[in-house]
């Protein structure tokens, strides 16, 4: 979004843009949104009851094969018509996923009324209409743009998907949720080859979510299919943290593959499965005794919760980790407080 970012004088933090009408006199910030929209989706007719109180924001992070967008803005409606088409057609698809607020979208025959949590999935190259519900609140959702040449797009055959509401809350769909709620804040805490692997991880979660949908889940690469078993994985390992009995062989019964397997898998991870438990682990008991809400919890009782029942591997883990005990670490914490 680098020319949008010119527009409105707002930038980013590396491959994370932000854009938006705050500083921009009122009278010019639907059509500014307008253009926006025009210039990073797709051209469309658009319409509002707030034109004169129009607000709106756009997060972006740009991923080496798509891209991910986060809005949230005042309630419209928005046209696509067979004129806008035939003027430019990026012939992209996305996938929309509504953050709050409902939103109703018509194309090819199809009609999705969706909530917040819903998803589903339109396409620049058919007609389009859609409303974003007055509801006393700005729309808020998220776009991902995704690259033609995942395998259920390249076939043409995800046009049979086309404003139809797609399961969200389980399975693949569930992890595309979460994914695309947390992507801004990962990204600009990644290096360039990390940033490469999430964007990897997001394709591969739709290209599932939308085989699955048509019946076509052999036709993905077995590439494909790895990572998103190996990002049920990581999932399942960060829900499970403070389970003392988590390990490599609890966490392959659960997926129903072999231990040899769930190793095979991780081979291609910058750490072993053990090396993320205990990295995870270690992670939410910094953050504990950090947090100044927790400065009565014990160091014991902090460890205990994630998975550390010996206080003494605890510390000698910890200090391994991060060069000071989880005493030093909490003082510090606690000296460093305005009212400490």
């Amino acid at each position: 979004m680098p020319v949008c970012a010119e527009i409105s004088g707002q930038g980013g933090t590396g491959p994370v843009v932000t854009v938006g009408t705050d500083s921009l006199p009122a009278p010019e910030r639907f059509g500014w949104w307008c253009e926006m929209v025009g210039h990073e989706v797709m051209p469309v007719a658009a319409r509002s009851a707030h034109t004169a109180v129009f607000q709106g924001r756009a997060e972006a992070v740009e991923l080496p094969h798509s891209q991910v967008t986060a809005f949230d803005f005042s309630p419209m409606t928005a046209r696509r018509s067979p004129v806008h088409i035939r003027r430019h057609d990026p012939e992209n698809y996305y996938l929309l996923l509504v953050r709050d607020s409902s939103v109703r979208l018509e194309q090819a025959r199809g009609v999705a009324c969706l909530q917040a949590g819903d998803m589903t999935l339109f396409s620049s190259s058919h007609p389009l209409a859609c409303e974003f519900l007055d509801q006393g609140r700005q729309t808020r959702l998220t776009l991902m743009r995704l690259p033609r040449p995942v395998p259920p797009l390249a076939s043409g055959r995800a046009d049979r998907l086309l404003a139809e509401p797609l399961p969200s809350r389980a399975g693949s769909a569930a992890l595309l949720g979460l994914y695309l709620a947390q992507l801004p804040q990962a990204a600009r805490t990644c290096g360039p080859a990390e940033l490469v692997r999430l964007g990897a991880i997001g394709v591969d979660l739709a290209a599932t979510l939308l085989a699955a949908r048509l019946g076509s889940q052999d036709t993905l690469p077995a590439e494909t299919r790895n990572a998103v078993l190996l990002a049920r994985i990581n999932a399942f390992i960060d829900q499970h943290l403070g389970d003392p009995e988590l390990c490599p062989a609890a966490i392959a019964a659960h997926h129903h593959i072999s231990v040899r397997t769930l190793h095979l898998l991780f081979q291609s991870e910058p750490e072993t499965v053990s090396a993320r438990i205990r990295r995870r682990r270690l992670e939410r008991s910094h953050a504990d005794l950090t947090d100044p809400r927790l400065r009565r919890r014990s160091i014991s009782a902090i460890a205990a919760r994630w998975g550390f029942l010996r206080p003494a591997d605890f510390s000698r883990a910890f200090r391994a980790a991060y060069g000071v005990t989880p005493r030093e670490l909490r003082q510090a914490a606690l000296r460093s407080l305005p009212d400490a």
